[in-house]
């Protein structure tokens, strides 16, 4: 017979409750992109449909371990989120900027030659 979980949260110590949430936390703050567009209640069609693609191309995306940062950053964009790149080091984190405004580049490059 399933238990409810609230029942069995309500018996646990205060230390393994915070143990339970600190472990939820990392899980959360990790997590492969099929995980995340679940995470945020997103089918593949979904998704798909709002990147102007067919849904096995995300399928395909969702397992990829190397892609162009262009394309991460629609996916992610996608499903109402920002891409940040962090370089971390011992003495300290460092975010990369380079990426970050590439569309405005683009529009002002193009801006320029006109």
């Amino acid at each position: 017979m399933a238990k409810n979980f609230t029942a069995l949260r309500a018996k646990m110590s205060p230390e393994s409750r915070d143990r339970a949430e600190a472990k939820a936390k990392v899980m959360l703050a990790e997590m492969p992109l099929n995980e995340l567009r679940q995470a945020r209640g997103l089918s593949q069609v979904v998704l798909a449909k709002v990147l102007n693609v067919q849904q096995p191309s995300i399928a395909k995306m969702e397992h990829r371990t190397d892609m162009y940062i262009s394309t991460l950053r629609s996916h992610i964009e996608a499903m109402g989120g920002a891409l940040e790149i962090v370089a971390r080091f011992p003495d300290g984190n460092v975010k990369i900027s380079n990426f970050e405004s590439l569309d405005e580049k683009v529009t002002d490059n193009n801006q320029a030659l006109a």
